[in-house]
């Protein structure tokens, strides 16, 4: 293995993760191991802590940045802030800050996780680990094994997987070279279930953990992410569908996962619906006025900019007209998934406790907003309340934000039931996610239908990529599913335009705006979104993996290999 010190370990995870805990001071750079940690259980929830935050309230990560690749979907499109352009059309480099920066954050986290699984595993040799270690130990492998997994389905193949190493499995101390790529990405995906097996030993069940300790990984979320990581693996050798329904049966079975009674309550900034049935895994989210710690920052990025001049909203990632179409397949009254995912001109909703009609001054208009994550806006003085973030220029608010829910993973079982030639047991699945929104049962199972289910259920839950499904699917061997993926991803997605006098329904003011934006009760015409106009996107089975960023191939001096097709 080349001896060069992985900068990731130090500038990555030592710069993103500065200030989250005690853990951090005891690790100098190049020198990340020590003998005095872990003298304590404070010293172990530290250290977990600092794995956990960055993922999701750092501006990279799930906080942002791992976002802009959605917009290549017709799910959404990037908003107010029109960045990074050819993430929208496949034609990336890998050198793309939201490329770059997620993969440098995710790896550093990796290598922290590694870091804490090894020290834990040493002081077990040696003596007994405190239910507090025995259950870090659990959260660290789960930490490891979710990120290694969210680089693994975007940069790897059945041509060659993603560098990855157990630092527990190396005789002596690792010696932090760049960690030796995989064969396959079925390889990696083996070491992924590893440590989901691993985080499920020492976890305990959800069922034990008091309120403070509520949104830690437990034994059903390590159970349920192998619901996800068998599904793509699946895409390379179909046999893993049976691992994808046993898994699942197993959430249901010995874990009690089901569907929850109420589909918006699983976006209720509300703590008392938050830990429900349909609960597997979710980033912790405490709520207001600790910047930087203070839940997560989608809800505010979504949010129209500048909130109306109540709070400021990043105005960006919004639903398109085919979005709101594919909802209102099932009818446009009386529909909960399409009211509650997408806000559309003149919609009421209720924000800093009034009541509003949405309305947007947004200079690049598509007539929606996402309305999944608005509920912690909705609340008088939401920001003393603890709700949102006191800073809109870190504008985090306290949600429930899902990484994986029961429904998901009843999704997945159907779609390997279709896999397997089991329609009618996928329509079952389909159908109870229908019922629970008063829709009706009228599924047969097929592909389409698992195509519609999974986007209406689970938009704009990025977490959940529909990006990932439409690569893995463009590259499967049913035809049907096949299709419907390719169309969309060389399809531009489409958006309403509005022209002539702006009103504002909350104030009556109107004035004559640029072109694209109007009277929310006025007039609009259909068309592609105004930043893409040029030829529509080519599919190519390579594009199913993200290229590597240029840096990272230097770094490695031919220990990492470019992904096929962007050399």
């Amino acid at each position: 293995m080349k001896k060069m010190i992985y900068m990731i370990v130090v500038a990555a995870v030592t710069m993103l993760l500065a200030g989250c805990s005690d853990f951090l001071d005891v690790q100098p750079e190049g020198s990340p191991t020590t003998t005095t940690y872990f003298a304590n259980d404070a010293q172990a929830i530290n250290a977990i802590k600092a794995l956990y935050a960055p993922i999701y309230d750092s501006d990279g990560g799930y906080g942002r940045e791992i976002y802009w690749e959605q917009c290549a979907t017709n799910m959404m499109v990037p908003g107010r802030t029109r960045s990074y352009p050819v993430l929208f059309t496949l034609n990336y480099s890998g050198d793309e800050g939201p490329l770059s920066d997620t993969y440098n954050l995710f790896m550093g986290i990796i290598a922290r996780a590694n870091w804490v699984v090894k020290a834990l595993l040493d002081k077990q040799a040696k003596t007994t680990l405190t239910p507090i270690e025995i259950r870090s130990l659990g959260e660290a492998y789960f930490v490891r094994g979710f990120l290694h997994f969210s680089l693994a389905y975007r940069y790897g193949s059945n041509r060659q997987g993603i560098p990855a190493i157990k630092y527990e499995e190396v005789e002596g101390e690792y010696d932090y070279s760049i960690p030796p790529q995989q064969a396959t990405v079925m390889d990696n995906y083996a070491m992924i279930i590893a440590d989901f097996e691993k985080a499920k030993e020492y976890l305990p069940r959800f069922e034990t953990y008091g309120p403070d300790d509520r949104g830690r990984a437990h034994q059903a979320a390590a159970v349920a992410m192998m619901s996800r990581v068998y599904a793509y693996w699946a895409t390379w050798d179909n046999t893993k569908w049976d691992n994808v329904i046993s898994v699942v049966n197993e959430l249901e079975n010995s874990y009690g996962r089901r569907l929850a009674d109420s589909f918006s309550n699983l976006f209720s900034a509300d703590f008392k619906y938050w830990w429900g049935p349909e609960y597997c895994f979710t980033f912790p989210s405490n709520g207001g006025n600790d910047w930087k710690r203070g839940g997560v920052e989608w809800p505010g990025v979504i949010l129209e900019n500048k909130g109306w001049g109540v709070f400021n909203g990043w105005g960006q990632f919004k639903p398109t007209q085919d979005a709101y179409e594919e909802f209102a397949k099932d009818g446009e009254e009386n529909n909960e998934r399409l009211t509650r995912s997408i806000l559309k001109y003149g919609q009421e909703f209720q924000f800093w406790g009034e009541t509003r009609r949405f309305f947007s001054e947004s200079d690049v208009e598509t007539g929606f907003q996402i309305n999944k994550w608005m509920d912690p806006f909705g609340y008088p003085d939401a920001i003393n309340a603890g709700y949102v973030n006191y800073s809109g220029d870190w504008p985090t608010a306290r949600v429930n934000f899902t990484v994986i829910r029961f429904a998901d993973c009843m999704l997945l079982r159907a779609e390997a039931n279709l896999a397997k030639g089991n329609n009618s047991e996928a329509a079952k699945d389909l159908n109870k996610i229908r019922a629970r929104v008063n829709l009706p049962e009228n599924c047969v199972g097929t592909w389409e239908e698992l195509y519609h289910e999974r986007f209406c259920e689970l938009a704009y839950e990025p977490v959940a990529d529909h990006l990932g499904d439409l690569k893995r699917w463009a590259v499967s061997s049913y035809p049907e599913i096949k299709a419907l993926a390719i169309k969309e991803l060389e399809t531009h997605p489409r958006a309403r335009h509005y022209s002539g006098y702006v009103t504002d329904p909350n104030t009556g003011e109107s004035r004559f705006m640029d072109g694209y934006r109007g009277d929310p009760d006025g007039p609009y015409t259909i068309g592609a979104y105004l930043d893409f106009q040029s030829p529509a996107p080519k599919w190519e089975d390579h594009k199913i993996c993200f290229p590597y960023p240029s840096n990272e191939i230097t770094k490695a001096a031919g220990a990492l290999k470019q992904n096929y097709g962007y050399n």
